[in-house]
Formats: structure tokens, sequence, C-alpha cells
């Protein structure tokens, strides 16, 4: 039986999406522009929505928070999908953060600074290949964040394959120090020993 379609109707089928400003957006926008679905990015000044999270992603991340929270000394912290700040149009949300602690202002904060920031996690997934890969790491080079992790699935084993990366200061740009497989042991930014493997029980 057919309906009447309504103006209302049709607008419902045809969602508005914002128009962004000439210049695109800004970080203070990512904070105030209302409606804006969770872990929404922002890269080079466009909005940037994720894709449902795949359970890969999502038990890696629990993996990764628990090794580091267990060795962390004081003055660090362990944060997962928050939003770090590079420059006015830049805000990714690194998968996992190690921040300072005397960057923490309290239970409402939004948002830590590259300055804060002593390593990003990205664990690598289908729709953001490119972004974990290419985009997201040479900017946090170029904001100065000294350690970045890059994690992908082994497509065997299905465990993560860790990628660790340092800063040289001189060229602003990450150098690959290593791969790990069933155990990522380094010193930076602090010891760390997590055991991958574990990924098979969560």
């Amino acid at each position: 039986m057919g309906g009447t379609m309504t103006a209302e109707s049709v607008e419902h089928r045809h969602p508005h999406w914002p128009v962004p400003p000439q210049d695109g957006y800004t970080v203070d926008d990512l904070f105030t522009l209302p409606d804006l679905p969770p872990h929404t990015e922002l890269i080079d000044g466009s909005l940037v929505f994720v894709s449902p999270q795949r359970d890969f992603h999502s038990i890696v991340i629990d993996l990764l928070v628990d090794g580091l929270r267990r060795t962390v000394p004081p003055g660090f912290r362990i944060r997962r999908e928050m939003t770090v700040v590079l420059d006015r149009r830049n805000g990714p949300e690194p998968d996992v953060s190690v921040v300072r602690t005397d960057a923490i202002t309290g239970s409402g904060q939004t948002r830590y600074a590259a300055k804060d920031v002593l390593l990003a996690i990205e664990v690598v997934s289908p729709d953001s290949e490119s972004r974990d890969r290419t985009t997201k790491p040479q900017k946090y080079a170029i904001a100065g964040i000294p350690n970045f992790w890059r994690v992908e699935e082994n497509g065997v084993s299905g465990r993560p394959v860790v990628h660790v990366y340092e800063l040289d200061p001189l060229t602003k740009a990450y150098v690959h120090m290593g791969m790990h497989r069933d155990r990522i042991k380094v010193d930076k930014p602090y010891s760390i020993d997590i055991d991958l493997t574990a990924v098979d029980e969560l």
C-alpha cells in the first residue's frame, strides 16, 4: 500500500550535512559543532568520521592499555581515544596515548596538546589504512611527538604486529626501530614489556 511522501519525509531520507567553511574547520569547531559522531577527528581542516569498531581493534587497544599501565612510571599516564591537538587544523585521536601527568586537568578534559604526548599508537583498520600508515605519523612527527607505534593485524595468526618508530629531531621524521610480533619490549618512552600473544585470551 503506497503512502504520501511529504516534504518532511524527504528531508529525513536526505540528512543535512554541515557545509565546511571555505578554509576548513578548526580544532575549536571540532569541540563546538553540535551532534558530531563520537570519535570524530580533524585532519587538515576536514572532519573524519570513524567507522564501527572491529573486534580486533577493540581487544588490541585493551591489551596495549593494560600492558602500558603495568609499568608506567610516575609522571606519565595512559589514555585511550583522546583528541591530540597538533595545530589549529589537526586534531586526530590516537587509539592509545602516553601523556604527561601534569597535562591532566580533570575528568572533563577533552584534549591533550602534542607537546604533552610521549607516545601515540594507531591500530590500523581497513577504513583508516592510509591515515594510520602515512598521514597521521607524518603529522605526529612534525608536531614533535617522540614515539609512535603502528599496530597491524597478522593475517595468519590474527595477532597484533607492532611497528615501533622514534622521532629524529633533526629531520622531524620517524625512524623505524623494529617490528614486534609475539612480545614488545622497549625502553622508550619508558621500560615496556607486553606479551602480544595474550590477545588470544581476550
